[in-house]
């Protein structure tokens, strides 16, 4: 229930600040926005993953579902893909038509993908499967990599809206800078779905007494 209410909360909070600004840069609301998201949603997954077990890090409800730990992994690797095409985006020119390319795409990403709505394959420098990462190692990449994505939400004076990279599904479209980092904790809790559901599998393992 308690990842539901904050997904809820950040549709409400998101549905007063929709109205698009002909400013470029980011309004105090944006920013605010973007910092309580990222927050928000990297203390969702810290909750959920603190207190587990190896056993229940490791466990897999099937051979080609992932585990709470490749989770989390996905989420740390995404980050960091995420943040550069923001800035690939960044260093792209000016889109005239920014305002009406970009219009509403931050509603249409938190319906897709924190409402976890539908199925993508992700790109296999991103996915966890082959990979052989530590938890210590992957926890280290989540925080370290969440803390660069502030600091530059906190920092940045950047015309992030009037420049836009293409994003591969076209579902999304065209997408400016501010909305590729929106992306990278709206991603996050897309992923903070999946681990209650592995969280909730009949053979997840038991906590230790």
């Amino acid at each position: 229930m308690k990842i539901i209410s904050v997904v809820i909360c950040i549709l409400l909070f998101s549905l007063s600040i929709q109205a698009q600004s002909t400013d470029p840069k980011l309004t105090k609301e944006e920013r605010e926005y973007l910092i309580k998201t990222l927050l928000d949603s990297q203390k969702e997954t810290l909750t959920m993953v603190e207190n587990l077990t190896d056993e229940q890090w490791n466990f897999k409800p099937s051979l080609m579902k992932w585990s709470v730990g490749q989770c989390v992994e996905h989420i740390a690797l995404s980050e960091g893909l995420l943040f550069s095409v923001s800035q690939q985006a960044l260093a792209a020119p000016a889109n005239p038509d920014w305002q009406i390319k970009t219009a509403n795409k931050g509603r249409l990403m938190e319906g897709a993908l924190a409402g976890r709505m539908g199925r993508a394959q992700a790109p296999e420098p991103i996915q966890p499967i082959k990979r052989a990462m530590s938890r210590i190692e992957i926890m280290k990449l989540l925080k370290e990599g969440r803390e660069n994505t502030l600091k530059f939400a906190r920092e940045t004076t950047a015309d992030l809206k009037s420049h836009t990279l293409e994003h591969p599904f076209p579902v999304f479209g065209t997408l400016n800078a501010y909305q590729w980092v929106l992306y990278i904790p709206m991603h996050n809790l897309r992923h903070n779905k999946q681990i209650v559901e592995v969280k909730a599998h009949a053979n997840f393992p038991k906590a230790t007494q």
